[in-house]
Parts: C-alpha cells; sequence; structure tokens
C-alpha cells in the first residue's frame, strides 16, 4: 500500500471521528432542549386546567353566592399578594419583564443574579398567587406567567447537567423556554417564534433558531397532545369585508393603542406612588381596596368586569351579543389596573386581548355594522391594545391570527398593530416591559430585593 493511500484512509477516517463527534455533541446539546420543551407542554396543560376551574369556581360563587365575594376576593387577592411578598418577590406581575431582565443579566458577570429571577421557588409562587387571584376574580391571565414558568424550567435543566456534557448558552437556553412556553400556552408557534425576536432579543437568532423551533414544536405537540389541535378563541367569521373596513380598523387601532399605553402609564405611575408606602398594612388595604372595587364593579355593573376577558372575547365573536355597552372598555381595562398593581402573580396579554375587544365591540355597535366588520373590528382592536402595553405589533398579529386561523385578514391585523405602536409613542417612548424589566435589573444588580418595597426605577431615555 502507497503513501497517497495510506494518508487518504487516515484522513477518511479522522474525517468521518470528527463528523461521528460533532453529531454527538449536536444530539447532546438537543436533549436539554427537547426534555425541557416535554416538561413545559406538559406544565402549560396542568396551568391551563387548573387556571379554567379557578375561573369557573368564581363564576359559580357570582351566580350562587354572589354577595360572599366581597370576603373571598379580598382574601384570595392578599393571600395572593402575601405569598409573592414573604416567598418569592421575583415572581410578583406577568413574567415576561423578569425573563426580559434575566436574558440581559445572562453574562459572565451577573450569571449568578439570574437565579433571583428564574428558580422553582418562582415557579410553585407563580402557581400558587397566579391561581388564587384567578379564583377571587382577578382581571389576569395565564400566558405571561407560564413564560416565565419555562424559563425557570429551562434555566434549571441547564443547570442540572453534570460538568462533561457540552456547554449551552444560558442566554439561549431561557429565550427559547420562553418562547416555547407562549407557544404552549396559546397554541401558537409562529408567535411564539416572532416574539422571542421581536420582544426577547433584538439580535440574529442563527446562532440557537434550531433549538427555538425544535422546542416550539416539542412544548406546542406535547400541549395538543393532551389537549388537541385546539384554537384559543375558534374561528370567527371575517369574510365578505366592507370596502371602508380598513378606515374602521385605523379607527379602532388609534384608540385600542391609545388606550393600552395610557393603562401602562398609569400602570406604572400607582406603582411609584406605592413606593410611599412603609407598612405592610398600607399594601394590605390597597389589594383590600382593589379587591373590593372590581367585585362592586362585577356586581352592579357588568359581571364581565371579572375574570380574564376570554368569555367576553367569544361571546363577542361568536353569539349574537356581538355589541359591548359603551362602558365595557372602562371597566376591561380598569380591571388590569387593579389586579397588576397588587403585586400578585398574573398576566396581562388576556386581559389586554379582551380589552381591545370591547372597544372593537363597542364602536362596531355605535356604527351598527355587520357582524363579519364587527369581527374584524374586534381583532383589530386585541392586536392593537396588545401592542399599546406590549409595542410588538407583528407579535401580536401573530398571536390573534393563530388564535382564530383567519389568514385572509393578516394585512388587516398588521395593519392595526402598526398604527397602534406609532400612537402609542405619543404617550410612552418604552413599553410597559421595557420599563419593568430596567426596574429588575436595576434591583437584582445592586441587591434591592426587599418583599415589601416596589421596584420604581423608570427606563433611561
Amino acid at each position: 500500500m502507497g503513501i497517497y493511500t495510506r494518508v487518504r484512509i487516515a484522513a477518511k477516517r479522522a474525517f468521518e471521528s470528527i463528523r461521528n463527534e460533532k453529531v454527538k455533541q449536536n444530539i447532546l446539546q438537543a436533549v436539554p432542549f427537547w426534555v425541557a420543551s416535554s416538561l413545559t407542554g406538559l406544565i402549560a396543560v396542568l396551568y391551563a386546567r387548573l387556571f379554567a376551574l379557578a375561573e369557573r369556581g368564581t363564576q359559580y360563587i357570582l351566580h350562587t353566592r354572589a354577595w360572599s365575594l366581597y370576603i373571598i376576593s379580598p382574601a384570595c387577592f392578599i393571600a395572593a399578594w402575601w405569598v409573592v411578598k414573604k416567598w418569592a418577590p421575583y415572581s410578583r406581575g406577568s413574567g415576561i419583564p423578569q425573563v426580559m431582565a434575566a436574558i440581559e443579566l445572562a453574562t459572565p458577570r451577573f450569571n449568578q443574579k439570574v437565579a433571583k429571577l428564574l428558580n422553582l421557588r418562582i415557579l410553585f409562587i407563580k402557581f400558587v398567587s397566579s391561581l388564587t387571584m384567578a379564583l377571587g376574580g382577578g382581571v389576569i391571565g395565564r400566558e405571561g406567567p407560564m413564560i416565565q414558568v419555562a424559563g425557570c424550567i429551562f434555566r434549571k435543566i441547564n443547570e442540572w447537567l453534570p460538568a462533561w456534557w457540552p456547554k449551552i448558552s444560558k442566554r439561549n437556553m431561557i429565550m427559547t423556554g420562553a418562547a416555547a412556553g407562549l407557544a404552549a400556552a396559546f397554541n401558537t408557534p409562529l408567535g411564539g417564534i416572532v416574539f422571542a425576536v421581536e420582544e426577547l432579543t433584538r439580535t440574529h437568532i442563527s446562532y440557537f433558531k434550531t433549538a427555538l423551533f425544535t422546542a416550539i414544536i416539542i412544548a406546542g405537540l406535547t400541549a395538543q397532545g393532551l389537549l388537541g389541535p385546539y384554537l384559543y378563541l375558534g374561528y370567527p367569521d371575517v369574510g365578505h369585508l366592507s370596502s371602508y373596513i380598513f378606515l374602521w380598523i385605523a379607527v379602532v387601532a388609534l384608540i385600542a393603542g391609545l388606550a393600552g399605553s395610557g393603562m401602562s402609564k398609569l400602570i406604572l405611575g400607582i406603582f411609584r406612588w406605592k413606593q410611599k408606602f412603609r407598612y405592610s398594612w398600607q399594601h394590605i388595604l390597597y389589594v383590600s381596596t382593589c379587591a373590593v372595587i372590581l367585585v362592586t364593579l362585577g356586581l352592579f355593573v357588568n359581571a364581565r368586569a371579572m375574570g380574564s376577558g376570554k368569555d367576553l372575547i367569544t361571546s363577542s365573536l361568536f353569539t349574537s351579543a356581538k355589541y359591548s355597552s359603551w362602558y365595557m372598555p372602562f371597566l376591561r381595562t380598569a380591571g388590569p389596573i387593579f389586579c397588576f398593581t397588587t403585586g400578585a402573580a398574573g398576566g396581562i396579554f388576556a386581559p389586554a386581548l379582551g380589552a381591545g375587544a370591547s372597544i372593537g365591540s363597542t364602536l362596531s355597535g355605535w356604527l351598527h355594522l355587520a357582524d363579519t366588520d364587527t369581527n374584524m373590528l374586534i381583532l383589530s382592536g386585541m392586536v392593537a391594545f396588545l401592542t399599546g402595553v406590549t409595542r410588538t405589533p407583528f407579535t401580536s398579529a401573530i398571536l390573534v391570527l393563530e388564535m382564530t386561523d383567519r389568514h385572509n385578514v393578516i394585512f388587516h391585523l398588521m395593519l392595526a398593530g402598526m398604527i397602534a405602536s406609532l400612537i402609542s409613542m405619543l404617550v410612552d417612548k418604552h413599553s410597559l416591559y421595557d420599563h419593568l424589566k430596567y426596574q429588575y435589573v436595576h434591583a437584582v444588580v445592586h441587591e434591592h430585593e426587599d418583599a415589601g418595597k416596589e421596584l420604581t426605577v423608570s427606563v433611561k431615555e
């Protein structure tokens, strides 16, 4: 055998060895994503069922012993606030700002700080607090909390890997978990991808796109395997739209975008005001007052002032009761303010969608629009209000698109999102999540973890 042949055989074996080692390393790096995604899907299903059960419990009380809500709701609100204050201060609120802060802090310098924002205690307290709020009739959602829960799961799986395992970027792991959490919560895989790109990071995703896509697919399929291939909302009729519908979409987007950003601004103002509280009884008094006001609105004005708002959306889209009363947008906007500022856990995604739907429904009633045009304005209001809160027009449009499977109105929804995003700049240059993210980053870096103290640092201009 000649030298050339021996060199060629040796080179071939070396190449195959390198290739096999690379394949092995890729598989080992993928396994943690697969495991974490499967767990995320399972927990998302459990959370969804428990949340629905809590909301049904509220409705049962409302229809059988309505007056007892004056005791039950304040008790639930105080309990939900207390467990957060006592055991996991960084589990308060939605959870999305905490994940955004964790992604920003996932650097060699601050890696140890990330554990304050994403850990198993936060996962457990997030469930307990938000479910307790839901049982008390709180205007909250489960989607934001599920994003933080998924971030906790992915981070913990990465932390548990042995020293010899191929290293995985902590930042990519958290971002992938958050996107998988949203996809599993809403059953919106494209929404999870767009959310990761538009909200969680402004950087290119080429370095972890395979892991991101795989995690979203596994989490979504796990949830679908247990719940079935459901749509979050259903199939509203948006065919045969009027030629002038774009005009009314623009009007709804302007109103809903201003309402969403205005609500966010008011929430931040209340947080700053609460900074003056020095004693626990002041927080308890505030939380109790919010609960009593919400119950009073639910009993004496409209029962739909309470709850996540999904019932209002489905009723407006799929029944003959399409038009909301003039005061419904005010109720649905006030509800998240009362609940989000308590300091308990609970998301703002679903309430924002409900508030936007009420704006579209109310305006359609004033204009006496046809059912299909009304449905279009309801969907546009949902996109616009959520955009006013998050400043993510494409994520908002894709989420609503996937919730309804109405691909023929994608341009209508994107128009609503873009208009809302632009008009929201008049109220505040930054989203609610941006403000809260900076607060959490500041608090964690400077070790300001005080369960009885509200975070009040604002985004720097």
